[in-house]
C-alpha cells in the first residue's frame, strides 16, 4: 500500500487527535506535500463528514510560524521565555547527563514525568514514555485531572465505562444532557440529538450555565453548582412515589432497589428544591418526563465530577436508567464513557515489568505542593502533551514551583507555552499528522489507525522517537525501546482480554483505517460489578468509606467569598490548545465572566464592565456579561487564555487543589470568589 507521504497531491485519509469524546474520521487534503485543507470523512459512520472548527482551521496551527523548529536552551530567568537554539545530540546528551547526576545523588524518583492527553494518540501519550519511566525508576504520575472521579463512581453502579451506543440513539426519545456542553464538546451527540427531534424527541439540558448547549435545549434547567446529586435523588423520590420505576427491571437486574426507596423517602421536593435551585414545579415535570419518555438516554458531562462530590455526583445519576428499565430499551441507557469497549494491551504497551520495584507516586492536581516539598524534593520535571502552568489548580502555587532554580524542567511541545516559559531545555513536537499512532474513541465504538500525513515538520520529533533517544542515552539496552510504532500497535492488540476487540488487528486497521468493537451480547449480561448486576446498593462503596446508597454530600465552603465559581470551557479552544493561535483567538474574541442580573445590580456591576475575580489563592480580570445564564450566587468564565504580560487572565490562579471523593480527582469547580468593578 502507497505511503501518505508519498501523495504529494491529492487527498488522504486520518483521525482528530484531540482529547474529544467524537474522534472525527478526517480527509487531508495535500498539495505539494503540504497540507492545505481539512475536512471531515463522510464515510465515517459516526462522525459523516462533519468537523469542528477547531479541527477545520488545523492546518494554521500546524504551519504556524511560531511553532518551535529546533531544540532550545534557556538563557533567562525561568518565565522570561529566553532561549537559544541547539542540536538534538546537545539536548539529550544535557538531559541524560543531568538525570545520570541526579539518578547517582538523590536517586531516580528525584525525577518527575507530568503529562496527560493533548495528543489521545496511544503511542504519543502512554506508550514509549511509560516503558522509559519504568525502566528509569522515576516517581509515577497519577493522571487524575479529567475524568477519574465520574469514571469511579459510574463503576459502583455499572462495573465497567460501558454506556448507550451513540449509533442507536436514533431511537432515542428524550435526550438528557447533564452537565455537559455538547455543542462545544461533543459535536456529533448534538447532531444525533437534533435529528432526533425532528422526529419528536425532546432535549433538556441541566447544567450552571446556560451556555451553547443550554440555548438549543427545549428546556434548560439552571442548578446551583455541585448540587446534581440531590437532583438526582430528588427524581428519585418522585419516580418511586408516582409508581414511574420498571419493578420487573429492578427485581431482573439491580440489586438494592427497595433499600434505595426507602433511602430516598428523605429527598423530598422541598428540600431538594432548597438545596438545588430547581423550583418544585420543574423538579416534578423532570421526573415524571423521565419516568413516562421511553427511549430516554443521559449524557453525563465531565463538569459534574469536578467537585469536592463528583464520583458521588455520577454514581447517583448513574442510577437513575436502572429505575426506568432503560437500559432494556434501544436508544436508551446512560453514557458517561464507552472506553472499555476498546480496552487493548495496555502492559504490552506500557511495559510495566520494566520497574524494578514501587516508586512514590504524586497526584497531578497535587502539582503545585508536590514542587514545594522540602523533604526528598522532586527535582526534575518532564513535561509533555500538558501545559500544567494554565490547566493545573491552583495554578500560582505551580508556577511558584516551576519557577525554582533547582529544577531541571524539560518541556517537548509544539509551541512555547506557558509552562514551556520556566523550561531549560525545550524540544519540538510533531503534531499528530506526522505520527503513527492508533485511537480509540471514549463515545462511539471504533479504533482507528493514524499513518503519517506529512514528514515532521523542521526538527520535531514524535515522543516515542524521542523516548528512544532518551533511552539509548542512558544505556537502556532492552528490546522494548528498539520496538518501532507499528510494532508497538501490534502488540496492544494482540494477546486481548477484551472480547470486543477479537476481530481488530493492525493489519485489519491498515486496510479498513477504523473498525468498530463487536458486540457479543447484552450489556446487562456481562456487567461486572461484584453482584454482576446494576448496584443501586454497592456493599465495595461501603468497604471503600462511601455510602453504599446515592447520597448527597454538599461541597465543601472553603471560604466566605460569596460566589460560587465555575471556569468551564470554550468553544473554539481544546483546553489550552490552540489559545495561542491567531484564528482561534479571534473567534474566541475574549474572556468573559457571567453574572445573574440580581448579583451585578446589587454591586453596581453594569453589562460590559471590566471586573476583578478574586480568592485567597489568586485573582483573575475579565469582561462580565450580566443576565440569566447562572443562578444568583454563581459565576462562571470561560476557557483558559494564554498570559501575555500585563494581563490576569489565569482562571487556574482561582481553583482549589483539594482532590475529590473518588479517584483523585479534581475539584476545579468547587470553589468560591468574590467579584469588583476595576477601578
Amino acid at each position: 500500500m502507497q505511503s501518505y507521504l508519498d501523495i504529494e497531491n491529492g487527498v488522504v485519509p486520518s483521525v482528530c487527535s484531540l482529547d474529544c469524546p467524537d474522534q472525527c474520521g478526517l480527509l487531508i487534503h495535500k498539495k505539494d506535500g503540504k497540507i492545505v485543507k481539512i475536512e471531515g470523512d463522510p464515510d465515517h459512520p459516526v462522525t459523516q463528514g462533519s468537523i469542528c472548527n477547531k479541527v477545520r482551521h488545523m492546518t494554521e496551527r500546524i504551519y504556524d510560524p511560531k511553532r518551535i523548529q529546533t531544540p532550545l536552551k534557556r538563557v533567562g530567568k525561568k518565565g522570561d521565555g529566553l532561549f537559544v537554539p541547539i542540536s538534538w545530540s546537545e539536548a539529550i546528551t544535557t538531559i541524560t547527563d543531568h538525570w545520570k547526576k541526579l539518578i547517582a545523588e538523590e536517586g531516580p524518583e528525584s525525577i518527575l514525568p507530568y503529562s496527560f492527553y493533548a495528543n489521545m494518540g496511544k503511542l504519543s501519550s502512554k506508550g514509549m514514555d511509560r516503558r522509559f519511566f519504568n525502566r528509569l525508576g522515576s516517581s509515577q504520575l497519577d493522571r487524575t485531572i479529567c475524568s477519574v472521579a465520574g469514571e469511579v463512581g459510574y463503576n459502583y453502579t455499572m462495573g465497567g465505562r460501558f454506556g448507550t451506543d451513540p449509533e442507536e440513539m436514533t431511537e432515542t426519545k428524550l435526550f438528557v444532557f447533564w452537565g455537559i456542553n455538547a455543542v462545544s464538546t461533543n459535536m456529533h451527540q448534538i447532531m444525533i440529538a437534533q435529528k432526533a427531534r425532528k422526529k419528536g424527541a425532546k432535549i433538556v439540558v441541566i447544567d450552571v450555565h446556560k451556555n451553547q448547549t443550554g440555548r438549543l435545549a427545549d428546556w434548560f434547567i439552571p442548578i446551583l453548582p455541585g448540587t446534581d446529586g440531590a437532583l438526582a435523588l430528588g427524581i428519585m423520590h418522585i419516580l418511586y412515589k408516582e409508581n414511574l420505576v420498571n419493578r420487573s427491571f429492578l427485581e431482573q437486574y439491580t440489586v438494592g432497589y427497595e433499600e434505595l426507596e426507602e433511602h430516598v423517602v428523605q429527598y423530598n421536593p422541598e428540600m431538594v428544591s432548597a438545596i438545588t435551585g430547581v423550583p418544585v414545579e420543574d423538579l416534578y415535570e423532570l421526573a415524571c418526563m423521565y419516568g413516562t419518555i421511553s427511549p430516554s438516554m443521559i449524557r453525563i458531562g465531565n463538569g459534574l465530577q469536578h467537585h469536592d462530590n463528583g464520583g458521588m455526583i455520577v454514581r447517583t445519576i448513574t442510577c437513575l436508567p436502572a429505575l426506568t428499565g432503560q437500559w432494556a430499551v434501544k436508544g436508551g441507557g446512560a453514557l458517561k464513557s464507552n472506553s472499555d469497549y476498546l480496552t487493548h494491551n495496555l502492559a504490552a504497551l506500557e511495559r510495566p515489568e520494566l520497574q524494578e520495584k514501587p516508586t512514590r507516586r504524586f497526584n497531578m492536581n497535587l502539582l503545585g505542593q508536590a514542587l514545594q516539598e522540602d523533604l526528598e524534593p522532586i527535582r526534575s520535571l518532564y513535561i509533555y502533551n500538558s501545559n500544567p502552568a494554565v490547566v493545573a489548580p491552583d495554578a500560582n502555587k505551580v508556577r511558584v514551583g516551576l519557577a525554582r532554580e533547582d529544577l531541571f524542567t524539560v518541556v517537548h511541545d509544539l509551541f512555547l507555552t506557558d509552562t514551556a516559559l520556566y523550561a531549560d531545555i525545550v524540544l519540538p513536537a510533531t503534531s499528530a499528522f506526522e505520527n503513527t499512532d492508533f485511537y480509540t474513541s471514549f463515545w462511539h465504538h471504533y479504533i482507528h489507525l493514524q499513518e503519517p500525513v506529512i514528514e515532521p515538520l523542521d526538527e520535531s520529533k514524535s515522543n516515542p522517537d524521542v523516548f528512544r533517544l532518551l533511552a539509548e542515552a542512558m544505556g537502556f539496552d532492552e528490546q522494548a525501546f528498539k520496538d518501532q510504532d507499528e510494532e508497538m500497535i501490534e502488540q496492544a492488540l494482540s494477546e486481548l482480554s477484551n472480547p470486543h476487540l477479537a476481530d481488530v488487528s493492525y493489519d485489519k486497521l491498515k486496510t479498513n483505517r477504523f473498525l468498530k468493537a463487536s458486540h457479543t451480547d447484552n450489556l446487562l449480561n456481562r456487567l461486572k460489578t461484584p453482584s454482576g448486576k446494576i448496584e443501586l446498593y454497592s456493599k465495595q462503596m461501603e468497604l471503600d468509606g462511601h455510602p453504599a446508597l446515592p447520597t448527597y454530600i454538599p461541597i465543601l465552603q472553603d471560604s466566605d467569598y460569596p460566589f460560587l465559581y465555575v471556569p468551564a470551557i470554550n468553544h473554539n479552544f481544546m483546553n489550552t490548545i490552540f489559545s495561542n493561535n491567531d484564528k482561534h483567538r479571534k473567534l474566541e474574541k475574549a474572556p468573559k465572566l457571567f453574572i445573574n442580573r440580581q448579583d451585578a445590580e446589587l454591586r453596581g456591576i453594569e453589562d460590559g464592565a471590566a471586573v476583578r475575580i478574586w480568592n485567597e489563592r489568586g485573582e483573575c480580570e475579565m469582561t462580565v456579561s450580566i443576565g440569566e445564564q447562572v443562578l444568583p450566587g454563581v459565576v462562571v468564565s470561560q476557557g483558559f487564555w494564554p498570559s501575555k504580560p500585563g494581563e490576569k487572565n489565569l482562571v487556574n490562579a482561582l481553583t482549589p487543589d483539594r482532590i475529590a471523593d473518588m479517584g483523585g480527582g479534581a475539584t476545579f469547580f468547587s470553589g468560591r470568589v468574590d467579584v469588583e468593578v476595576l477601578s
